[in-house]
């Protein structure tokens, strides 16, 4: 057999081997970690998954953290609906609060296999981050329709 052939058929069994494996610990199947069995929104190292969920007014969103590493949900508070209930691991009542309680002791911590839940009673768009993952670009993003 031709070396570049054999290469080639080996990587390409090697693929097909790990496809659909990562360090996610995918609990829901289907479309992400949850797929609506246990939680709404699931979380890799990086990412929540899905990063852009949308609900209606009065439903309950419940994160899980479906990951390895320690995360938080924390609303950017100029980027939720005005009278909007502000939400955060911890039960923070302001952003601040959250941030300062991570970096001082990390409070707020979402452990693995944890849950949080808020429900959202006002329609709009609500931004959120993970503090200790949002220089990597862990946000997401909750879209309330009526």
């Amino acid at each position: 057999m031709n070396r570049r052939v054999y290469l080639a058929a080996l990587g390409s069994a090697a693929t097909a081997g790990l496809a659909g494996c990562s360090a996610l610990g995918d609990i829901g199947g289907g479309n992400g970690p949850c797929d609506g069995h246990d939680c709404d929104v699931g979380m890799n190292r990086n990412s929540f998954l899905p990063d852009r969920y949308e609900v209606r007014v009065g439903e309950t969103v419940v994160w899980k953290n479906t990951s390895e590493a320690d995360h938080t949900i924390t609303a950017y508070e100029d980027a939720i609906p005005d009278g909007a209930a502000y939400f955060a691991t911890g039960g923070f009542e302001d952003e601040q609060s959250a941030r300062e309680a991570w970096h001082g002791e990390r409070g707020g911590r979402l452990g693995t296999r944890e849950t949080f839940e808020h429900t959202f009673e006002i329609p709009g768009t609500y931004n959120y981050a993970c503090i200790p993952h949002e220089i990597g670009g862990m946000t997401g993003q909750i879209v309330v329709s009526e």
